[in-house]
């Protein structure tokens, strides 16, 4: 039947694209469900076009210390409008780059919103959300709304930012990642709430491009889930570029004002403060996409705003699967792409082994950039293992000087008795590069 499928994979992100490619590669007919974009908030509205962002900044940042390269680089500036344009340029590049390998792997797209009916069937709608803007064109030759069946079900529908009561983002003064992306002007100040990846990368951008920026956590250090050392030391470059950081401190409260905003700012002991800025950037974190595809009504057990899924992305529910963000953390692209081939390999009876998710580098594309992978000293501390610590710092490396950036580190932790790696950390430039081969089993 037209409308029957061996697979049906609800969105179209890292995590659903390619294991719609690998299931048709394995003789499986696959079907892709995607409402607004293909190649999901990674291609058009995280990784790629944020990165896109920073290379502008990094570049600037380069000419403004052209002198210290023996260069002259008079009368430069930056126009935030062509910035932004090359930004969402590269995302609409590669929008159509997953589209053409999805037609080249004959996996039939199908534009619309997904519910699960019941296991073996989803039904497609009329999206309920407007995409946002810049939108990229619907694929030629992809289905509609209809009834469709498949053996198999595979739930890849992302994350989006989550939002504190009373700090709801309205787009134009408080702003997620999605405004932050395509600022109409550049704003003189902002106060970034939260410093993940997220954060800290935009807070890092618009500090380059000469914004005052203040940086608000409530955790103890930038950057919690590194490690301790390599945040202090990110931390320190970070204030030295301007960069204003309160730690152990929450925003209570956002009043706004005309073409600003106010912060009220609340110290771990109490004291408050208040922050005038034209901008606030919300990024307390993201939480999956469960709603509106009838998991409740099916049983699908959640937590925490995630879908629970075995080693093989299985849940609770036969015929029914969940990978990538809406699986749950780590919530990144390289983890959603690998976490679909093996659902995929699984479901075909490839036998793949489950992923080690100790294994899994992230990256920060900050100045400096910070990568990591497997545990920080603390955890590894607190796992039990009697550790010993290696420490490179690139001062005493000659590509590091080369570069003329001798400010960077990087962090090794073995286990004393058996000698095994159980992390690596970095900060500075180009680590982001180096971390794979910390990867390497």
């Amino acid at each position: 039947m037209a409308n029957s499928y061996d697979i049906i994979v609800i969105g179209g992100g890292p995590g659903g694209y390619v294991a719609a490619i690998r299931a048709s590669q394995l003789g499986l007919k696959t079907a892709v469900v995607e409402r607004e974009h293909l190649g999901g908030i990674c291609l058009n509205w995280g990784c790629i076009p944020t990165k896109a962002l920073l290379r502008s900044a990094e570049v600037y940042h380069y000419m403004e210390h052209a002198k210290d390269y023996g260069l002259t680089a008079d009368k430069f500036g930056f126009d935030m409008a062509a910035i932004v344009k090359r930004s969402r340029g590269v995302s609409g590049q590669l929008n159509g780059g997953v589209g053409f390998l999805l037609k080249k792997n004959k996996v039939d797209v199908i534009w619309g919103e997904a519910e699960i009916t019941k296991p073996g069937e989803v039904k497609v709608a009329k999206p309920k959300k407007k995409a946002m803007e810049p939108q990229h064109p619907t694929p030629k030759g992809t289905l509609g709304e209809g009834t469709y069946s498949a053996k198999h079900i595979i739930v890849s529908t992302g994350a989006r930012p989550r939002s504190l009561p009373g700090i709801e983002p309205d787009g134009d003064l408080i702003w997620t990642y999605f405004e932050a992306m395509v600022p109409p002007t550049m704003p003189k100040s902002l106060v970034v709430m939260g410093s993940g990846a997220i954060g800290i990368e935009f807070a890092s951008f618009y500090r380059t491009m000469g914004a005052e920026v203040t940086v608000v956590e409530m955790m103890p250090q930038v950057m919690p889930v590194e490690d301790a050392e390599i945040s202090a030391l990110a931390r320190k470059r970070f204030e030295k570029q301007g960069m204003k950081i309160i730690t152990e401190a929450k925003v209570t409260k956002v009043t706004k004002g005309k073409g600003s905003i106010t912060a009220t700012v609340e110290t771990k002991d109490g004291k408050t403060q208040e922050i005038t800025a034209e901008k606030l950037i919300s990024a307390v974190g993201v939480q999956g996409n469960i709603e509106g595809l009838g998991l409740e009504k099916l049983g699908i057990k959640t937590d925490r705003g995630c879908v629970v899924i075995d080693g093989f992305g299985k849940t609770n529910v036969p015929g029914i699967y969940a990978i990538g963000d809406v699986a749950g953390p780590p919530m990144l692209a390289h983890k959603a792409e690998h976490e679909g081939v093996i659902c995929v390999e699984a479901i075909a009876g490839k036998n793949p082994h489950p992923m080690d998710k100790a294994m899994i580098p992230s990256c920060t594309y900050c100045n400096p950039q910070v990568a990591s992978v497997g545990l920080t000293e603390a955890k590894a501390k607190e796992a039990g293992y009697k550790v010993k610590v290696g420490r490179f710092p690139f001062v005493g490396n000659g590509k590091a000087i080369a570069l003329g950036e001798p400010d960077g580190l990087v962090k090794t932790i073995f286990d004393e008795k058996t000698g095994q790696l159980l992390g690596a950390h970095m900060v500075g430039a180009e680590v982001t590069e180096l971390i794979r081969a910390m990867s390497l089993p």
